[in-house]
């Protein structure tokens, strides 16, 4: 058919409505349309009709019609362009005065100004954002030839002044307008210039950049999303539970992936923290922090109402069918976990802003902004726990930040850790998002033991942790039980609780002797005493008053050591990791516990009283040569000269163990203490009267 009867025919069906299945059909017509058009006239007619269309537009298939429409005149572009590039290869002339359609193709700077010319007033602004972006992409390939730099500026610019007029256009409450202003910029701010990015209206994109990416229908709908599954979550034989694959839930998780704002969701990310770091409101930060605490919290409320919650990570092979272990439940978690990368990267965003802007970095703002943050990931770290945040260098910058910006104002800080107590102190709770819960309270609650009253620190704190010291053995409470014993240490060391040390510290001690060696690793045993001789040692408010605690615990490591088991401890202990990987850093053997536990007291050397240093100096030396394994004493041997020698000590400690090396038998006692007796100690020059009767 020739081109212009095809072009009457596609005309009159764009004015109909039509059934949604024949939109690819039209859009691809169109596409071919405009390719083949020689007249600029007719290629501006059906730009414009293509914007007005009621077949197109009247009932759209939400962004997935807008993704098509762009796509038009992205592969029209290219085509063009492909065309021109082979007509100036094979030198063959390729313009001829417009007219009638002759078949004769206008060159590709004259054909965009057509294209450009149908974007007109009588259509809305953000439907030019298709015309204008498609044009954007299909030119900017790689593969082909540039295009000219006036016509290139003159294109961003038009993108640019749309998306401004689209914006204003959009503050009467178009959603659906605000979706697809949201896809073009997603798809084109790469390619934008620096000094076009600038010009956008940062205030009114960033609202419309939020709706369409956490609240819209075509983004994560507020998490309601979840509140389906647990419809279609359903009990089978074997007292399982299966979500199959055919239920309907699943099908809505499987098209919100598929929807082009979540599949292109990390370059969406961090265009709305680019719009956070350049809006000129310091208002609309506070706006969004308020909207992003809002949607964690709808997250962690639906997923609490969810049966799949009730299930620990640990023993979803044990509750759940394969299909739901397999198929479902891996694709929610991909929801999930990228709602979760959405939600930290706006963040970073933020927090730049709270540190750097003088009307947000006030001790007005300050505090409670980092406090809406950190409730933000207080709500999200069911999913958080699953991705392990250290590993998510964005997560821990937010985190420690938002801890470093809230440590400086100690009555919010206390308000805060008050906000996110667990609900019954004292006990553990049964509900997996209640233990996730208090994870977070005992890892955030331990940076804050310094600014937090020594009544709080012990009515909360401590009380919080009591019942996750002795669970190690429990792996579904192993990150609980590690934290727990880390929010004891750090109670321990503030100084304002020393009264709370002492009064502690016995019930504390034996829950260490309980979880070693079987719930607690090597290095987590030693760093904890190593801690609690700091605590105990001078200068210390504690040994004002305790003088003697350091000696009780050298004593009580010293005499388990005695009984202790010498088999090598190479299996994992009740921790996430097995001893061979926690002592890797440490380029040790496999140690057994009596090993470990000698390591302990001298790991304690350093933060010894001097006269105390004096007396165990030789007893650690002694008990280094009752080790039986060869490796375990020589890795024993060079940890004490790393103490001796490494600069742990300092000066007056130094002398003593230079005093001791030299002059008193040390050094003689740690590298050859098992071949050569105490009794062999002589003066200088006397006689060995036991090698001389070999002799004779």
């Amino acid at each position: 058919m020739p081109a212009d009867r095809l072009l009457g025919v596609l005309l009159r069906s764009l004015q109909t409505h039509t059934e949604q299945q024949d939109t690819p059909q039209l859009l691809s017509t169109a596409a071919s349309l405009l390719t083949s058009l020689s007249n600029p006239l007719n290629i501006t007619l059906l730009t414009r009709e293509l914007l007005l269309a009621p077949a197109l537009w009247d009932r759209p298939d939400g962004l997935r019609t807008c993704l098509r429409f762009m796509g038009v005149f992205h592969s029209a572009s290219v085509t063009v362009i492909n065309r021109e590039n082979e007509q100036h290869e094979e030198k063959q002339p390729h313009f001829q005065p417009a007219g009638p359609e002759t078949g004769v193709h206008i060159p590709k700077e004259e054909w965009i100004r057509a294209v450009v010319k149908g974007a007109d007033e009588r259509s809305h602004r953000w439907k030019h954002l298709m015309v204008l972006g498609g044009l954007l992409l299909g030119c900017n390939n790689p593969d082909h030839e540039p295009l000219p730099r006036p016509l290139k500026r003159t294109l961003e610019a038009a993108l640019v002044q749309a998306a401004n007029l689209a914006l204003e256009d959009q503050r009467h409450g178009d959603e659906f307008a605000g979706c697809c202003i949201t896809l073009v910029l997603n798809h084109t701010f790469g390619i934008l210039s620096d000094v076009e990015r600038a010009q956008l209206n940062y205030d009114q994109l960033l609202p419309v950049l939020i709706g369409s990416a956490f609240f819209s229908p075509e983004g994560f709908q507020s998490a309601y999303f979840l509140g389906a599954v647990d419809l279609d979550v359903v009990e089978v034989p074997n007292r399982k539970f299966s979500w199959p694959a055919k239920s309907s839930s699943y099908h809505q998780i499987d098209r919100l992936l598929q929807r082009p704002l979540i599949f292109s969701l990390g370059p969406l990310s961090r265009i709305i923290a680019h719009a956070v770091e350049n809006a000129q409101d310091s208002w609309l930060i506070r706006t969004v922090i308020d909207d992003l605490m809002g949607f964690s919290r709808s997250l962690l409320t639906q997923w609490r109402q969810n049966k799949l919650s009730e299930i620990d990570a640990s023993e979803e092979r044990l509750y759940l069918d394969d299909e739901t272990t397999r198929t479902t439940l891996p694709s929610l978690w991909k929801l999930l976990k990228a709602a979760l990368f959405a939600i930290v990267i706006v963040l970073r965003g933020a927090v730049g802003r709270l540190v750097s802007d003088r009307s947000l970095a006030n001790d007005s703002a300050a505090p409670l902004l980092a406090s809406q943050v950190l409730h933000t990931l207080r709500n999200s770290y069911f999913v958080s726990t699953r991705l392990g945040a250290n590993s998510f260098s964005q997560y821990t910058f937010v985190y420690l930040t938002t801890l470093d910006v809230l440590s400086n104002y100690p009555t919010e800080a206390e308000a805060f850790v008050q906000g996110i107590r667990p609900v019954r102190l004292g006990e553990i709770p049964g509900h997996p998002i209640d233990r996730c819960l208090d994870l977070y309270f005992l890892n955030t609650a331990e940076h804050f033991t310094l600014k937090l009253t020594p009544s709080t620190n012990e009515t909360l704190l401590i009380a919080a942790a009591t019942p996750y010291l002795v669970t190690g053995g429990n792996q579904n409470l192993a990150q609980v039980f590690e934290a727990a014993h880390s929010v004891m240490l750090s109670v321990f060391s503030a100084p304002q609780c020393a009264d709370i040390a002492a009064k502690h510290l016995p019930y504390y001690v034996n829950s260490l002797f309980f979880s070693f060696p079987h719930n607690l690793s090597p290095r987590q045993f030693r760093l904890a005493f190593k801690t609690l001789l700091q605590v105990t040692a001078p200068p210390s408010p504690l040994s004002g008053s305790q003088p003697e605690l350091p000696a009780i615990l050298l004593e009580m490591v010293h005499h388990r050591a005695q009984t202790a088991s010498t088999a090598p401890l190479t299996t994992g202990l009740g921790s996430p990791a097995p001893q061979s990987h926690v002592e890797a850093d440490d380029n040790l053997p496999p140690l057994s516990e009596q090993a470990v536990l000698k390591l302990t007291l001298l790991d304690a050397l350093p933060f010894l009283p001097l006269e105390l240093l004096e007396e165990w100096l030789p007893i650690c030396a002694d008990l280094i040569n009752t080790i039986g394994d060869v490796s375990a004493r020589e890795a024993c041997k060079r940890r004490f000269w790393e103490i001796l020698a490494g600069g742990e000590m300092d000066a007056e400690r130094s002398q003593i163990c230079v005093a001791w090396w030299n002059t008193r038998g040390g050094r003689e006692t740690v590298l050859f203490g098992r071949e050569v007796g105490k009794e062999e100690y002589m003066m200088s020059g006397a006689l060995n009267l036991t090698e001389t009767a070999a002799k004779l």
